[in-house]
């Protein structure tokens, strides 16, 4: 058996999002389904750094696939990607060593998360497009709330009793790029719906409707309302997985611009 370390993107608007489901398209279901003809067995192993919900986008996805094949790095990409439907795309595959485990071995993950304050019509699947004025100094304030460990039991639609609620973020980094607003938040690992409740309440700061004392209190005492402020997936990319070693992104820029 070979291991392989395989970076991919892909566009997430039709897909049920990462894991695969019966009756429903998802990522790795995709990718099952061209590897199966690649390697003409059902006799490998494919797993994520990590699950993306329906309609979230990646831009660096990782992987893993142990497979008994001789085929060279390479020749897998092309023939996979040849295969694979127009809204996945393999970027690179590499040998690794057979203890690497895509999800195990990340030491943290980078969102990115496009806000676009101006109508598109070309960039509308990868931004959340609020008509409202956003303040972006007060926006910036909310999201330095959230940088450290907290318990984000208000951020999330997890049971506290089934998995812990409690999640370091190393930063949240918000930047103005034209008619768009860029976040990124980078953690040790997420829970489920936290970067788009996270991203919700920035927005609901932004438009003067939430103010930063009642974040304060949603991070100190559970409270069902930063779920009513989910953000759409639209604007949502997995941007970055890292490893041992790794350096972290120094810029952030847009996907797209509108």
């Amino acid at each position: 058996m070979s291991r392989f370390k395989i970076y991919l993107e892909y566009e997430g608007t039709r897909f049920s999002g990462w894991q695969a489901q019966k009756n429903a398209r998802t990522v790795q279901g995709e990718l099952i389904g061209a590897m199966k003809q690649v390697f003409n067995t059902e006799n490998f192993e494919l797993y994520g750094s990590g699950r993306t919900d329906a309609g979230v986008h990646a831009l660096a996805q990782v992987a893993h696939l142990e497979v008994p094949s001789m085929l060279a790095p390479e020749i897998i990409r092309m023939k996979t990607n040849d295969l694979l439907p127009a809204d996945i795309n393999i970027l690179e595959v590499e040998k690794t060593h057979k203890q690497f485990h895509a999800r195990h071995d990340a030491i943290a993950r980078s969102y990115l998360y496009q806000i676009s304050r101006r109508r598109t019509a070309f960039g509308k699947r990868y931004v959340w497009w609020i008509k409202d004025r956003l303040n972006f100094n007060l926006m910036t304030q909310t999201a330095a709330l959230f940088e450290g460990m907290h318990d984000f039991r208000s951020f999330t639609a997890d049971d506290p009793e089934q998995k812990s609620t409690k999640v370091k973020i190393e930063e949240v980094l918000l930047k103005e790029h034209g008619d768009l607003i860029l976040i990124r938040i980078v953690g040790s690992h997420f829970i489920w719906n936290l970067v788009r409740r996270l991203v919700g309440t920035i927005a609901e700061v932004g438009r003067g409707k939430l103010s930063i004392a009642q974040v304060q209190n949603y991070l100190r005492t559970y409270s069902n309302d930063p779920a009513q402020l989910t953000s759409p997936p639209s604007g949502l990319f997995l941007e970055r997985v890292y490893y041992p070693g790794d350096e972290m992104l120094q810029t952030l820029e847009p996907t797209i611009n509108v």
